[in-house]
C-alpha cells in the first residue's frame, strides 16, 4: 500500500516572522487525528507554540478535523497537542523564549517514511511592518525578472 506525501504548510509563517533557528518535532496524537492528518485534514496557519509549568512544549490553536468515520471517541479539533523534542533542545528553547522574546511557529506538517507525523517548528522573531513591505518589494522584483528572462530568452 503506496501512502501519498502529507505536507501541510504554514504560509504565512515565512511572511510575518523572520526565521532564526529550526526543530523537527514529534506530535502526541490519538487515533483519530493522525487519521484526520493522513486525510489532509489539518491546518497550522493560526496556531503557535507555548511552554506549560513543566517544561514541556506545547503546539496551540492548531486545527484537526474531526474524523469522519469515527464514532463517539472523536477528538477536538482545537485541543493543545504535546511537541517532543531532546531535553537539551527543549531547555534552549525555554532560554531564548524567556529571554530574548523571540516566539516559536510551526512552519509545517508532515508525516516521515514511517508513517509518524513530525512537525517543523522554528525559532522566530516578528517582522515589523516596513520589513514586510521589503519582502513584498524583493518578491514582485524577483517575479519581474523571471518574467524579463523568460520573455528575452524566447
Amino acid at each position: 500500500m503506496q501512502q501519498q506525501k502529507i505536507n501541510i504548510k504554514n504560509k504565512r509563517a515565512r511572511f510575518e516572522y523572520e526565521i532564526l533557528d529550526k526543530y523537527t518535532a514529534g506530535i502526541v496524537l490519538s487515533g483519530t487525528e493522525i487519521k484526520s492528518i493522513r486525510e489532509s485534514k489539518a491546518s497550522i496557519s493560526e496556531s503557535f507554540c507555548e511552554f506549560n509549568d513543566h517544561g514541556e512544549l506545547f503546539i496551540i490553536n492548531m486545527q484537526i478535523d474531526e474524523y469522519s468515520h469515527a464514532s463517539h471517541y472523536n477528538h477536538k479539533p482545537k485541543a493543545e497537542r504535546k511537541l517532543l523534542l531532546n531535553k537539551r533542545e527543549l531547555k534552549k528553547l525555554e532560554k531564548e523564549v524567556n529571554t530574548s522574546g523571540l516566539t516559536i511557529i510551526p512552519l509545517n506538517l508532515f508525516l516521515n517514511d514511517r508513517g509518524l507525523a513530525k512537525l517543523n517548528v522554528a525559532l522566530a522573531k516578528g517582522k515589523k511592518l516596513y520589513d514586510k513591505r521589503e519582502t513584498m518589494k524583493d518578491r514582485d522584483n524577483k517575479r519581474d525578472l523571471d518574467r524579463i528572462k523568460k520573455n528575452f530568452n524566447n
